[in-house]
């Protein structure tokens, strides 16, 4: 399984850009979305940004790759890291709802 990864671009190299994420620096290869601004959002899939997202959706990314950390160290209050989705009805994917 790979995981994605919410990145923001802070130095663009045409095919490739240097990434934050969590503090730590990243060399990212921009060939499948393009040259993007500094400060875009990317996910990015093995140094390899695939799609240009928002920076709510790169929060939330974050916010569940931060629980999914602090429950495999045992934590069990991470509540607050799924704001949007506390307090209210799981809705089906169109696809699954019949």
């Amino acid at each position: 399984m790979c995981i994605g990864l919410p990145m923001q671009i802070i130095e663009q190299y045409g095919e490739s850009a240097v990434c934050l994420y969590r503090g730590q620096e990243n060399r990212v290869d921009m060939m499948l979305v393009g040259e993007q601004p500094v400060g875009t959002w990317l996910l990015v899939f093995l140094d390899t940004a695939r799609e240009v997202i928002s920076a709510e959706k790169a929060r939330q990314i974050a916010d569940a790759l931060e629980a999914m950390r602090l429950t495999m160290l045992g934590e069990t209050r991470i509540d607050h890291l799924f704001a949007d989705l506390v307090d209210r009805e799981p809705i089906l994917p169109e696809f699954l709802q019949s």
